[in-house]
């Protein structure tokens, strides 16, 4: 088996990022491309808010450059997702459906899942009006009815963000109070371009042209359906971080994001590095996670040359 000087295990802004730097600096990254290559971007339409692209950019579009950018530099790409990893000697090993991969260091790049609904019409029109990122996709939506679900701090976040740019807001939450902090909830339901639909859920996101157009919302008191005409639905019940390959393995919080040392991407253990959402539960951009790829990459070049690479 090959000993590579870095395996890179995801393939979002962060992991390509840190494939770039990596690369660069000679230490030929192979990248474990994961089952959605190009990460959570690869389901947004348009990027707006990437540096560098006046005019934005489809998120596929934007992923291939920066896969191509890192390949050109010597980065080698691995698909399919990790089953398996062995962080207990050196090298460190990592196992796909088809191979195994051995290393002298490791980043951890698999960022994190929207939760979603599953319900009818939320994956066809994913990208199209359906959203799970405000400060992403808010802007689209300016002077058009918008509809957020979910009732945590992150909705009542997503929601107040989401006035800015939209004629109204509506809030739709399965019970009859909010989850969220009450400073949170209290400031939300002081907005006057807020309502609030209670005990209620979505059934079924309608679209027209290839757009959301409606949302079926069911009251969970009486049963009667009602549909609320909107051109954004986001979608904000939390996030999900692809972290469960390394449970026992790496230290992570209650919610399974991984925990690093501070001001650094080191994890507990030496030559293992995290970049990107896996780690990152706040800001969640692909700029964000693409700043922690660079970092993680500039630690894990020091880290190889005080160990002698």
């Amino acid at each position: 088996m090959d000993l590579h000087d870095v395996v890179i295990i995801g393939s979002g802004p962060a992991g390509l990022t840190a494939a770039l730097y990596t690369a660069r600096a000679n230490l030929k990254p192979v990248v474990v491309e994961g089952l959605l290559p190009g990460g959570q971007l690869m389901n947004t339409t348009e990027v707006e808010n990437y540096p560098g692209f006046e005019h934005g950019i489809t998120g596929p579009d934007l992923m291939e450059v920066m896969r191509k950018q890192a390949e050109r530099f010597g980065a080698v790409y691995v698909p399919g997702d990790v089953t398996e990893v062995d962080f207990t000697s050196r090298p460190f090993r990592v196992r796909t459906e088809g191979k195994e991969l051995a290393a002298r260091a490791m980043i951890v790049a698999t960022g994190a899942s929207p939760r979603t609904l599953d319900i009818p019409g939320e994956k066809e029109l994913a990208g199209r009006g359906v959203s799970y990122c405000a400060t992403c996709d808010g802007f689209f939506f300016r002077d058009q009815e918008i509809v957020v679900v979910g009732g945590g701090d992150s909705a009542m976040e997503e929601a107040l963000f989401l006035t800015r740019f939209g004629k109204r807001v509506t809030v739709i939450h399965r019970r009859d109070r909010f989850r969220a902090s009450k400073i949170m909830a209290d400031r939300l339901l002081a907005s006057d371009k807020v309502r609030v639909l209670w005990d209620s859920v979505p059934e079924e996101v309608l679209g027209k042209d290839g757009k959301v157009a409606a949302v079926r919302v069911r009251n969970l008191k009486t049963g009667a359906a009602t549909e609320e005409p909107c051109g954004g639905f986001f979608v904000a019940i939390g996030h999900v971080p692809n972290t469960h390959v390394f449970r026992g393995i790496l230290p992570m919080n209650a919610e399974g994001y991984l925990e690093i040392k501070h001001g650094s991407s080191h994890t507990n253990i030496p030559g293992v590095f995290a970049a990107g959402d896996v780690h990152d539960h706040v800001y969640r951009q692909a700029v964000t996670a693409a700043g922690a790829g660079c970092r993680a990459a500039i630690d894990c070049e020091r880290w190889l040359e005080s160990e002698g690479r």
